[in-house]
């Protein structure tokens, strides 16, 4: 049971030595893949004992963790990808010491559940836990799709199995840091959408090997959520989410997460896809460059 873990950086130095220590009883390699980091992420990591790497950011999560994969001479028999703010429980570090080895040799990927924790309070329903994500794989078999946002590792082929312990994903920085992130995320959502709307060249790998439940969100949301209005559907998603998925439950620091993350943040993508199409007027020419001149994302 040879694994490798590779974990993409820029300033992590609040979370990053909490996520290798929970990889190193099961990893033989942790290879770091910094994009020029100006904090402690790189001394803390060297101090662990792990391989360190550098590599641009191009404002694309794929093409960073492509090129991880292609170039940390991977020779394990698996890998396993780590964003820096996740860490793995004890329960799932002994699942698989105890399975991978018992696993039969047509099982290519592993799906591992993940919680979420916001300020602390980890957050159960909203339709929100747990979620699965395929985070180990034989070596060669795996690599990330190229999406701007919502980008999953797929599997090229064999099955899939699901593990039964958690992950965690727990980001420790404050309110602020959280936002100015998914003020970036609303774009490169809206990127995506508009991509695909107008058939600019990116996402065009529809058949792809992914989890079954990040099949089903991303149906419902091509198929059914972005035929809604601007402005109506976020109202709809929130709502579904805190009432009819329970998100109501997790309390007050859960009405705050539900709100961002499934309202405010929302609107912000329907916003940036509003803006776009009005200054380009639905050109698909206009609105490649309009992306690449005015938000520096290439297609």
């Amino acid at each position: 049971m040879s694994i490798t873990a590779v974990i993409l950086t820029y300033n992590e130095e609040i979370h990053i030595e909490r996520c290798i220590k929970s990889l190193q009883p099961i990893c033989d390699r942790i290879c770091i893949v910094d994009s020029f980091s100006n904090d402690r992420t790189l001394e803390i990591c060297r101090n662990l004992g792990v391989d360190v790497y550098q590599n641009k950011w191009e404002n694309n999560h794929s093409k960073q963790m492509n090129w991880a994969i292609d170039n940390c001479d991977i020779t394990s028999m698996w890998t396993m990808r780590m964003d820096a703010d996740e860490y793995i429980l004890p329960e799932l570090q002994a699942e698989i010491i105890e399975k991978i080895p018992t696993l039969k040799p047509e099982i290519s990927g592993i799906e591992l559940k993940r919680r979420v924790y916001f300020k602390g309070k980890w957050i159960k329903n909203g339709g929100f836990y747990p979620i699965k994500l395929i985070r180990l794989w034989k070596t060669g078999k795996g690599y990330s799709e190229e999406r701007f946002m919502d980008e999953h590792i797929v599997v090229n082929s064999g099955e899939i199995v699901c593990f039964e312990n958690d992950m965690v994903d727990e980001n420790l920085n404050d309110i602020n840091w959280w936002t100015v992130k998914h003020l970036n995320y609303a774009r490169r959502e809206a990127v995506d959408f508009l991509s695909n709307k107008y058939d600019l060249g990116v996402n065009t790998e529809k058949e792809v090997n992914i989890t079954k439940q990040a099949e089903r969100k991303r149906k419902l949301k091509d198929n059914f959520y972005y035929k809604l209005p601007y402005g109506l559907r976020p109202l709809m998603y929130f709502t579904g989410r805190f009432v009819f998925q329970l998100g109501i439950l997790d309390g007050l620091k859960g009405w705050i997460f539900h709100f961002l993350q499934a309202f405010w943040y929302r609107i912000l993508v329907d916003i940036n896809i509003y803006e776009i199409e009005k200054a380009t007027n639905k050109k698909p020419e206009e609105i490649e460059k309009y992306i690449s001149e005015k938000w520096k994302i290439k297609l």
